[in-house]
């Protein structure tokens, strides 16, 4: 069989050869379907199952790439490779039956790893918070600066046409990379840009040691003279940094860092704003020359300030002028299913979607509609995976204090299976305790009815979680 690199290389359409056959397992996932996309590009066949459609299967059907849902062996057996999702079982019929017939199969990460090697100048942004977005920024940026970057982001944004990556011509690969089951020690990288460490995943990980201990291996990928971008104001990332200072230096990396509190950080924000809609101003004075640039974001919370920084000093940190900057960033209009206006109903009742499903990305979130909001803020929240609900429960207690009105629904199992040793109505529970502002309503079905009547003029609604709860944001209405 001819090399990995000779097979998936990606940028040759393989004129005057056979063109391989690629079938995906889980094709429908964020990542899965943008890789699929990425092949049917460059000239391979694609084809794939999923369990479920998603909400890219209609994507992948109109670039005549076939999904199957369900599972079906006699797919795989002409592929030439099979790439799967993690959340498989290692039992899934198409993989049994592709390991029986000696094809080569590639878990995704592994395979977008290979990938990567491809490009000299790969940049993965990662984080427990913030990455789709800050992928999005960055990757308008480089746009807009010329750089005509291949991207790879976990959720579509406008500037992509809508989708979740981009294929340009330069060695650039602008990456979001997830630590979830060390998926990120899989792709080599030229620039590590690091928004935050915080505690999750904890069906992997056996706390915030060894998630900090993930992070250190995937910082220290990093090759000679390479690039890091940091979070300076985040405690974790700090001790990251200090712990691996020696190596870092002795591989001679370039270490930039962004801060809202530390004037020293390399790309410091400061004179913050905030408008009555939510939206932030601050200014920040370039290393080079000691201009000052005033940026306007026209996404809402503080948290995009810090997505905002990372973008700036990672493109700061490859030659971007900050005037490109500050014109991409005052247009970035956010990622889809990241506070995301739905639908405006009578009364001025605004219906927002977001993808929080961690307590420290669903305060932020329900901060910044705070801000916005001149009545009621409602949250309708499905929390995400019954290990993170356990594991973080007391966290989730306090994570709805700006809401109002806090609706839950049951937990979207994912990738695992209900135990019976937590259920929503324990997080409602632990909610009344600290807010008394929350109610368990199991059905989305339930949920629609009871916001029917609910909702007055002025609230902002909000569906939020990882799951299919965004299913239900374009059918709220009112009575």
């Amino acid at each position: 069989m001819e090399k990995v690199e000779e097979v998936f290389d990606i940028k040759k359409h393989m004129e005057g050869k056979k063109k391989k056959k690629i079938h995906m397992i889980g094709i429908c996932g964020v990542s899965m379907s943008a890789i699929a996309l990425v092949l049917k590009k460059a000239g391979y066949i694609v084809t794939g199952s999923d369990r479920n459609e998603g909400d890219m299967y209609e994507i992948l059907k109109k670039s005549d790439i076939p999904v199957f849902i369900g599972s079906n062996a006699e797919l795989v057996k002409d592929a030439d490779a099979v790439v799967y999702t993690s959340a498989i079982s290692q039992h899934d019929v198409e993989f049994v039956r592709a390991k029986s017939l000696g094809i080569p199969t590639y878990e995704r990460a592994k395979f977008l790893g290979m990938l990567l090697k491809l490009y000299a100048k790969p940049i993965c942004i990662c984080g427990t918070h913030g990455k789709t977005t800050t992928t999005s920024m960055t990757s308008a940026i480089f746009m807009d600066a010329g750089y005509d970057p291949n991207v790879q982001v976990g959720g579509k944004f406008k500037k992509l046409n809508d989708l979740n990556y981009r294929i340009g011509e330069s060695e650039y690969f602008i990456l979001e990379s997830c630590e979830y089951v060390d998926s990120f020690l899989n792709f080599p990288h030229q620039t590590a840009t690091v928004l935050n460490i915080d505690e999750d995943h904890l069906d992997y990980f056996s706390g915030i040691e060894d998630i900090k201990k993930s992070f250190k291996k995937f910082i220290l990928m990093l090759p000679e003279n390479g690039i890091l971008i940091i979070n300076q104001d985040d405690p974790n990332c700090r001790d990251v940094l200090n712990e691996i200072k020696d190596e870092l230096t002795s591989k001679n990396i370039n270490i930039y860092t962004f801060s809202l509190s530390e004037p020293t950080a390399t790309i410091y924000a400061k004179n913050i704003s905030c408008n009555v809609k939510g939206f932030y101003s601050f200014e920040v004075k370039s290393p080079r020359t000691l201009d000052t640039y005033e940026f306007y974001l026209t996404v809402p919370g503080i948290h995009n300030v810090y997505d905002a920084l990372a973008a700036i000093t990672t493109s700061y940190a490859h030659g971007i002028s900050f005037d490109v900057m500050k014109k991409s960033l005052n247009e970035f209009c956010g990622a889809k299913r990241r506070f995301e206006l739905k639908k405006q109903l009578e009364g001025n009742v605004l219906v927002y979607d977001d993808y929080a499903h961690h307590p420290t990305e669903i305060k932020a979130t329900l901060a910044a509609a705070k801000q916005k909001s001149t009545s009621r803020v409602i949250s309708v929240f499905q929390p995400h995976t019954y290990s993170r609900t356990k594991e973080l429960l007391d966290d989730f207690a306090t994570a709805f204090t700006d809401s109002d009105l806090a609706i839950i629904t049951d937990i979207y199992a994912a990738r695992e299976i209900d135990d019976g040793t937590i259920s929503s109505k324990d997080l409602v529970k632990k909610v009344q305790e600290v807010s008394k502002n929350a109610i368990y309503l199991p059905t989305f079905k339930d949920i629609l009815s009871y916001l029917k009547d609910e909702i007055k003029d002025g609230d902002i609604v909000l569906t939020i979680g990882a799951g299919d709860i965004t299913k239900i944001s374009d059918k709220i209405e009112r009575a």
